[in-house]
């Protein structure tokens, strides 16, 4: 009975993607599964032998492997190894996850080395991207908050938030950019729109338009695209001169006691046509109105049940908050209590007028 559940494990085992290594507390190997051969292989058909040479410096794998069946519990911990695969000597430095198999003997995950560089990247690449974000509080006279929250490590979205330069006097330019896809690709989108905005030009139209002739040269297909809303906020003449790319949730602006919701008919940055130019339209706004730039990722995020988030929330929320810091802050409260885990980006910035 024994020797049949063991032969029927060691069948599971070598259907695993996960190299596997089964050894006792004296850190003599007894199994390696199909995937754990890989590693000492070019061919990755060969199969080692039964019997292993394992020298006194794998004191660690003895070590870690009597700590598991002592304490019972699972442990990770750098494992050195020497191993004689059909007369060659292969040495190997691996990181394990191992945990108690029975009494006498334990079972070691060999961390994938490709998976390890590969979080190696992702954390240096979600690091990167975080230092693509607004730094500070304050631009060209006009406070402001925003929330970024990527539902994986690297984001699709996009917010900035500078001054520049129009007539001689400085404006606030604020930027919202959600690129299609997410992960790995949705973020070097997003790069791409950081370097290729052009944050000379006071026009958000002209900047868009330009970013939009860009994007012809990256040959991209028809599934990559770039939704954007920029506005560029004249606090002498209080006027908000604004355009959007296909950006599907609209720009909002309390006013007292009620919120109005900017839209504007314009496709995505993308290859759908040859060549698009831009408008800007304007309007003009009193002091203490509130401004908001937000993705579509904050409107249709969804709860359990499948209720979307909506944009009647967002201007509820708005309406109920006195500053720009202010409504970031219930927006996010309110969007992880009715949502939980996020399947979008969500990203919002509003503006204190």
């Amino acid at each position: 009975m024994i020797f049949g559940f063991f032969s029927l494990y060691k069948k599971i085992l070598h259907t695993l993607p996960t190299a596997v290594i089964v050894f006792d507390k004296k850190g003599k190997v007894r199994f390696v599964n199909a995937a754990f051969a890989g590693y000492f292989s070019s061919e990755n058909k060969r199969r080692l032998k039964k019997t292993f040479c394992l020298p006194q410096n794998v004191y660690r794998l003895k070590a870690l492997a009597q700590g598991v069946l002592k304490e019972n519990r699972a442990q990770s911990g750098n494992v050195s190894l020497s191993l004689y695969a059909e007369q060659e000597l292969h040495r190997v430095s691996l990181r394990m996850h191992v945990l108690p198999l029975d009494k006498k003997r334990c079972l070691g995950l060999v961390e994938s080395v490709f998976e390890r560089e590969l979080a190696k990247e992702l954390s240096s690449a979600h690091k990167m991207q975080q230092r693509l974000l607004p730094v500070g509080k304050e631009a060209g006279g006009v406070p402001y908050s925003y929330m970024y929250i990527p539902c994986r490590e690297i984001g699709g979205d996009l917010p900035d938030v500078y001054e520049v330069t129009s007539n001689g006097r400085k404006n606030t330019f604020g930027m919202l950019a959600d690129v299609s896809g997410k992960g790995i690709a949705a973020g070097m989108l997003s790069s791409f729109v950081k370097a290729g905005f052009d944050r000379s030009e006071p026009s958000p139209a002209k900047a868009i338009t330009r970013l939009n002739q860009k994007f012809q040269e990256l040959n991209q297909d028809e599934k990559a695209y770039i939704t954007l809303a920029a506005v560029r906020i004249d606090g002498v003449d209080k006027c908000i001169h604004y355009s959007i790319a296909g950006h599907n949730a609209p720009i909002l602006l309390k006013s007292g006691n009620d919120v109005g919701e900017i839209e504007m008919s314009a496709p995505p940055v993308s290859n759908w046509f040859e060549s698009f130019s831009y408008e800007d339209k304007k309007l003009y706004y009193r002091t203490g109105d509130i401004l908001v730039l937000l993705t579509d990722g904050v409107t249709e995020s969804r709860n359990g049940a499948g209720e979307q988030f909506g944009i009647e929330r967002v201007e509820h929320i708005l309406l109920q908050s006195a500053s720009a810091q202010e409504f970031i802050q219930r927006l996010q409260t309110v969007l992880q209590s009715f949502c939980g885990v996020f399947d979008d980006d969500i990203t919002a910035i509003a503006f204190d007028l």
